[in-house]
């Protein structure tokens, strides 16, 4: 069985991720392939499409937003994810057990006493009005029913597990700041959330490890469970098993793979890339090896923001009062700083902010 060593996997990230060349593709297209970007910073998924699709304008992804074709809503892992009205659709009932096993877990003792079907029948009582609420609204108007709870406990298990629900706009709209209001998915997007497919073998599972390869492998199958959150995929993977080519990494583990996918040589050339905190292509993985340094992972988790130099996290950056900052995690030739301030300065005018207040520290090296 062929041996993909890190470089090579690492090139394979980069092109699934759009992260070799820029693409020029509609902003709708860009977030199908990826399977979603991760959005529980609502600004974060404008730095991800700007490194990843050509000539990217903000209204871009606002204009999908809303109109309906892209949405916010807790997806894979129970964080908020922007993806395309379709998958969140098609994927959610797959994700239902997962939700709500992730959102009790956090509260087990504070919902020890709460029926749960209960609750989520209170819920979808209440937002059947289709008028959007904020959490404290909802837990207002079922709270009485269940007085002992903290309100938080009910509102995040209600909002993120129990109702199918969208952020909507202006949450996550270029530069503007607004809390969260919630709306079922089927009244934003005008169609019911289709419940599983009874036997068939998980045909819903199998279009998942399909659309995760094709945006993250080769892979292991620990990745996909470490991507999606869903510990239900090993028959997935099975029955698509005959459609997939297998390697195996340095570590000897088998990776999965799209036969016709992407695997650029190892030594294609890769450019400097910004990604937003909570990037997948760090967090879409059980083995981060590819991309990140074991000494840096705490990094990715923590929500700092990385550069790509090589194709692998090399520095950190913020932007704060119009300064985009970058600080190394290793030492940088005179090169690589020249390549790293010139597509920061790209991203400062970007961010609107000023290139040429653009600044490279001695960093943690």
């Amino acid at each position: 069985m062929t041996v993909l060593d890190t470089r090579a996997l690492n090139r394979a990230t980069l092109a699934r991720q759009y992260l070799l060349t820029r693409e020029d593709t509609p902003v709708h297209t860009a977030v199908a392939h990826l399977c979603g970007l991760q959005a529980q910073e609502p600004q974060e998924p404008f730095t991800g499409l700007w490194s990843r699709i050509a000539a990217f304008r903000p209204q871009e992804l606002d204009d999908a937003l809303t109109g309906r074709t892209v949405v916010r809503t807790h997806l894979m892992r129970r964080t908020v994810h922007l993806v395309t009205a379709d998958d969140a659709l098609a994927w959610r009932a797959r994700h239902d057990a997962m939700l709500r096993q992730r959102a009790t877990a956090a509260y087990r003792r504070e919902l020890a006493d709460v029926d749960l079907d209960e609750l989520a029948a209170a819920g979808r009582a209440v937002v059947a009005d289709g008028q959007p609420r904020t959490m404290a609204q909802l837990v207002g108007e079922v709270g009485d029913r269940w007085p002992a709870p903290p309100r938080r406990a009910l509102g995040e298990v209600l909002v993120a597990a129990l109702v199918p629900m969208a952020q909507l706009p202006p949450r996550g709209l270029w530069g503007t700041k607004a809390g969260v209001r919630n709306l079922p998915l089927a009244t934003w997007l005008g169609r019911e959330v289709p419940p599983l497919p009874d036997g068939d073998g998980d045909p819903v599972g199998r279009r998942l490890v399909r659309r995760y390869l094709a945006a993250h492998g080769p892979a292991a199958t620990a990745d996909i469970r470490a991507w999606s959150g869903l510990a239900g995929l090993p028959a997935a993977v099975a029955a698509v098993r005959e459609e997939l080519v297998a390697f195996r990494d340095e570590r000897g583990r088998e990776l999965l793979d799209l036969p016709a996918a992407p695997r650029p040589h190892p030594d294609t050339p890769a450019p400097v890339r910004f990604l937003p905190a909570f990037d997948n292509a760090i967090l879409g993985y059980d083995d981060r090896s590819r991309i990140i340094d074991d000494a840096h992972l705490g990094l990715s988790v923590a929500g700092q923001r990385a550069v790509l130099v090589d194709g692998r996290v090399a520095a950190t950056w913020t932007l704060r009062d119009e300064r985009l900052t970058v600080t190394p995690l290793r030492p940088l030739s005179a090169t690589e700083q020249d390549e790293i301030r010139a597509e920061a300065q790209a991203l400062a005018a970007f961010h609107d902010a000023d290139p040429a207040r653009v600044r490279i520290t001695s960093g943690d090296v």
